[in-house]
């Protein structure tokens, strides 16, 4: 049986298969209004392919209202997962199985409930100039403001699953902090509509591109958002910058104060650029995420 519901929408011809996910953390929620969305409007509008949408890979997390199941395994750090594994690994397994299937992929995120993310689309910087350039073209089909390339050789992601068997494939991240956002909903649907436009799979009209800016960093570990600027201790997180401002290396991103008053530490850029990552949660604990540079 199944561990997550799958909407499949078939034409005569199967080619090419577009596979959407969302629910990959369980507290991402504009991503999952998105397919609900979806869901309602595609039947008998498809042109040609398959289409798969997964309204909630991570149906225990969402049921939790946390961004991992019980087991407080990343599901987006152990792909492919085990079939005989805890929940979060048998889900990871299935995800990956499904992943090979598809031709194009689109995972949606968001900020969850700690976090807020500027609207975004991102590919890995595959090392196949064919995969690479196509899963580019995607990320300025879905046309949201900022696009980022990273370093492929993250392991466990769903991404990384798409990579390994060189299927173009984005993730795109919208807001969080712990709210469904209409305007990011929205701005999903209309991005999967974009790509399935693209692929010739139905009738679009493409609108005027609103990509404002193109990052690629292709340092090692570049992508892995939980780990950039990590709070020095546990405390009360206050940030300095808002989401889309642009730092300076050296810039002072906000502090962490511990909870007693007695202690302050400040948080300083390591990098030029765009804050596109900032924690809303103000409660930090040692070692945790706060701000993220692209």
């Amino acid at each position: 049986m199944s561990l997550f519901n799958k909407f499949v929408i078939e034409t005569d011809n199967d080619y090419p298969h577009l596979l959407i996910t969302a629910g990959v953390h369980g507290d991402e929620f504009e991503s999952i209004r998105c397919i609900h969305t979806l869901i309602n409007q595609l039947p008998g509008n498809l042109l040609k392919g398959k289409l798969t949408l997964v309204p909630c890979v991570n149906t225990e997390a969402f049921l939790l209202g946390n961004r991992t199941a019980a087991d407080e395994l990343d599901l987006a750090r152990i792909c492919p997962g085990d079939p005989n594994g805890t929940i979060t690994m048998r889900v990871g397994h299935e995800l990956s199985q499904l992943i090979r299937t598809a031709d194009y992929y689109i995972d949606l995120h968001t900020g969850g409930i700690r976090f807020s993310v500027h609207p975004l689309t991102g590919y890995l910087l595959h090392p196949d100039q064919q995969v690479l350039d196509c899963s580019k073209w995607l990320a300025k089909s879905f046309n949201l403001p900022f696009i980022w390339g990273t370093d492929w050789r993250l392991p466990g992601r769903s991404m990384s699953i798409a990579c390994e068997y060189g299927i173009p494939a984005i993730y795109a991240e919208y807001l969080g902090g712990a709210q469904c956002s209409e305007e990011g909903v929205s701005n999903y649907i209309n991005g999967c509509l974009n790509v399935l436009g693209r692929l010739g799979m139905m009738n679009r009209v493409q609108p005027e591109s609103r990509v404002k800016t193109i990052v690629e960093d292709p340092r090692r570990g570049s992508g892995h958002m939980q780990v950039c600027h990590p709070a020095e201790f546990d405390g009360f997180f206050t940030p300095t910058y808002s989401l889309g401002d642009t730092v300076q290396e050296g810039d002072v991103l906000g502090t962490v104060r511990t909870i007693d008053g007695r202690y302050t530490s400040k948080l300083i850029a390591s990098q030029n650029g765009t804050v596109i990552v900032l924690r809303t949660f103000s409660m930090v604990r040692k070692g945790e995420a706060t701000v993220v540079i692209a």
